[in-house]
This record gives C-alpha cells, structure tokens and sequence, in this order.
C-alpha cells in the first residue's frame, strides 16, 4: 500500500471514529499499527527539512565521513564546523543534493525552496550586471518561464530593501564592495530560498566588521522570516553567538551535534579536563 493510499485510509479512518466514544486507536491491532506508524512517519517528514540517518559519503570506495546523524527543522540555525579535511566540503554536496550517501539516509523535504551561497563568487571586472539582475538570477533554478515576472521583481527589491543593499540596486555588481557583493549574493539566495538557506564559509575573507554585520543580516532572516539557516563555517566564535545547534566533524566522523549550550558546556568541559590531565602529568 503506498503513501497516499495510507493517507486516505488515514483520514477515513479519523473521520469515522473520532466522534465515537470508543475510538479504536488505542486498539492493538495490525491496522492501527501500520497506520499510526505511517501516520507519525508523514508528521515527522512534514516537519522535519533534513533528517541524516547514521549516514556516511565516500569517493571510489573510500569512507570521507561517517556516523552523521541529525535534523533540521523550520527556524533552526545549525552551524557544520570542523577543521580543513573534516568533510564539510562533502556533507554540504549531500545537503545540496548533488552527492548521495554511500550508507545510511539523508532526505530533504524541500527541493526548490533552498538557497546557496557559495564561498567563493569570482566576477569579472567588465561583468555588466547589476545589483538587481543578480539578485533576480536567484528565482532562475525552480523556473519554468523564460522571463521574470513581476512578482520575481518585487521578491528581488524586497530581500534587497530587507537587507539594506537597495541604495545600490541599479549598480553594476562587480564594482562593489567585498562586502556589498556578499549582502547582494544573499539577497540572491534569498530570493531562491522560501524554507532554507545553505552558507558556505560565507564571512571567507571579509573584514570583522563586515562579518559582524553580515551575521546580524543572516540572524534576522532566520527570526523574523524563520527561514532555516545551514552553515558551514571556520568561525567558531561567530558560530556560538548566532546558531541554535552546532554539528562538529573531525576525524572522519561526526564528534558533537546538539544545543549551542551544550555544545559550549561540552568544549569547557574538554578543556577542563585536558588541563587536568597536563597538571597530574606534571605532578608524576
């Protein structure tokens, strides 16, 4: 029986028993089983954006990363850290959906509405588009028409207006700021994205004062709009003071996913006791 046919059954099935005084869902029979157990299942996709399942990735046959399991959800802001040959690199192909994993489950239940920034964005300086049109080009990946409508432009204004990177809508992009491209480019993801936004090293190579304030323009649309947020990143710092959930690889494997709180209880308390061990090894 598929999805749907379960479904179907599922809501006679509530329908004409949900007023009797003896609802049979509580019954411990076949049926109810398969239907409260399909029934959880189609809840649990519904909300959940990305569920890894003791997933793993590798190229020609050799393990890159291992042991991934966790979700995000709508509104959450997970931040991937880990140092250079972790697998960041990889799992990101996976959540874009271009690398499948080699063991275990990683879904997605949203496919067109996700947003990219990658970590690097090359332009020429003769690159003749502008601010607008950039950010329009976000819409281009879900779109069947071969011209932009009006309501794609109103998207594009509006992430820009909401990103206060309207006041050099008509400019030609390649003549800005470090900066300003990387506000624009998210703007861009943004029109892209309606459920999830994908950040590759996104701060890479800007100043603190820019990657402060590029932080804040990510915090906000994740509160205010509760678009989820995936971010791969160096920046630690930046990581805890902005992020709900942190997911650490090293190793070759996944080494810490949960709160940011715990995640800072558990890095304390590894350093604590790191600095345990130097002072009894001293006092051997």
């Amino acid at each position: 029986m598929d999805d749907q046919s379960i479904y179907m059954l599922l809501l006679y099935y509530v329908i004409t028993h949900l007023s009797s005084p003896n609802f049979p869902l509580c019954e411990a029979s076949a049926l109810n089983a398969v239907v409260i157990d399909k029934f959880c299942g189609m809840c649990y996709n519904v909300y959940t954006m990305i569920n890894c399942v003791d997933a793993a990735f590798a190229y020609e046959g050799n393990t890159v990363i291992s042991g991934l399991n966790f979700s995000v959800n709508p509104g959450d802001y997970l931040c991937i850290v880990g140092e250079n040959g972790a697998g960041k690199s990889t799992l990101l192909r996976g959540l874009l959906g271009l690398k499948k994993p080699s063991h275990g489950v990683l879904t997605r239940s949203s496919e067109n509405g996700i947003g990219y920034l990658p970590q690097v964005y090359s332009v020429r300086n003769d690159f003749p588009a502008s601010v607008l049109e950039v950010t329009l080009s976000g819409r281009l990946a879900g779109m069947k028409r071969r011209f932009y409508n009006k309501e794609d432009v109103r998207t594009a204004h509006a992430n820009l207006r909401l990103l206060d990177a309207d006041g050099y809508i008509n400019s030609s992009f390649a003549e800005l700021s470090g900066g300003q491209q990387r506000r624009v480019l998210l703007a861009r993801a943004l029109t892209a994205a309606t459920d999830l936004l994908i950040l590759d090293e996104a701060t890479a190579s800007l100043d603190p004062l820019v990657t402060k304030d590029f932080y804040k323009s990510v915090e906000k649309l994740n509160r205010e709009r509760g678009i989820a947020v995936v971010s791969v990143t160096h920046d630690l710092p930046n990581s805890v003071l902005y992020a709900k959930h942190i997911l650490a690889l090293g190793e070759g494997r996944q080494l810490f996913y949960g709160t940011t709180e715990d995640w800072i209880f558990a890095v304390n308390n590894e350093q604590l006791t790191a600095d345990w061990e130097r002072e009894e090894a001293g006092n051997v």
